[in-house]
């Protein structure tokens, strides 16, 4: 009789292990596949000339390019989303491609760039790389970028419209060279924006940098139920680990990511792509 009762109680406990992992199933599918959720930020620099319009600037990171969730097809699906937000300049902050050992499929650097070939954005699209960009081939991720048109940077700086854009190095695998980059921006004049793939660089760009665009994090990628993440992938935490950060006058924002990484799914974390709207301070108050 006793033995019965226990055997009735297992069953009703492995099916409900079965039901809750059916749930989480279906969460982490969601949360992995859906569209990006588009973010928006609007930032008034006293740096911008008075009559400049209002710059759109998208940001985009941690493409991840690797079967199952992240094919071409679907970067090509989100890099029409992207367009439709009508951006004046595209940056890319890294992790192009993925190499994780739970892929499908691995797509080369052509195939899986390909896609942002169809960008389309009047100051173009400026990207830098990222810590699996360089695990894989650093030379040839910029060789496919640089062919299909978008502009690399690698602790260097370039010119577009008012803004002079820092661009680092991967900082996570050790090649930021951030004073470098930022002293060429400041060589080429207009207003000194920095973009990295890791957050981590934020402490050590300087104040007169009011923007600083990253990844990498994808902002825990797997979260608890209750907010918080096993691991960020930062040095630092969850102080730079997700979305729009203030730190003595100047701001960081940390994409999630649009792909996945080490693991094929997110878990109560979106994919989402940024709209940051840069336009003058007004007069009054300069």
């Amino acid at each position: 009789m006793q033995q019965g009762k226990w055997r009735r109680r297992l069953r009703r406990l492995a099916k409900l292990i079965i039901a809750l992992a059916a749930i989480c199933s279906v969460i982490a599918w969601h949360d992995t596949m859906r569209d990006p959720e588009v973010l928006t930020a609007r930032l008034e620099l006293s740096t911008l000339a008075p009559d400049q319009k209002p710059l759109r600037l998208l940001l985009l990171s941690d493409l991840h390019v690797a079967g199952p969730d992240m094919p071409p097809s679907r970067l090509a699906h989100i890099i029409a989303l992207a367009n439709a937000q009508q951006p004046d300049l595209v940056l890319l902050a890294g992790d192009f491609i993925s190499d994780r050992r739970l892929a499908t499929h691995h797509y080369t650097f052509r195939e899986a760039l390909a896609p942002l070939e169809a960008i389309r954005a009047p100051l173009g699209a400026v990207a830098v790389l990222g810590n699996h960009d360089h695990w894989r081939d650093a030379a040839r991720g910029r060789a496919e970028l640089t062919r299909i048109g978008v502009t690399v940077l690698a602790n260097s700086a370039v010119r577009r419209g008012p803004l002079a854009i820092a661009g680092f190095d991967d900082d996570f695998t050790g090649h930021a060279d951030i004073a470098g980059a930022i002293a060429a921006a400041r060589q080429l004049g207009g207003v000194p924006i920095a973009l990295s793939h890791s957050p981590d660089v934020f402490p050590q760009v300087p104040g007169d940098v009011s923007l600083t665009l990253a990844g990498h994090t994808h902002c825990g990628q797997v979260r608890y139920p209750w907010g918080r993440t096993p691991a960020t992938m930062s040095r630092y935490g969850d102080r730079y680990a997700c979305g729009l950060i203030r730190e003595t006058g100047r701001t960081l924002i940390v994409s999630a990511g649009l792909g996945t990484s080490v693991l094929p799914f997110r878990f109560f974390t979106h994919p989402d792509m940024w709209v940051i709207t840069l336009s003058p301070k007004p007069a009054a108050q300069r």
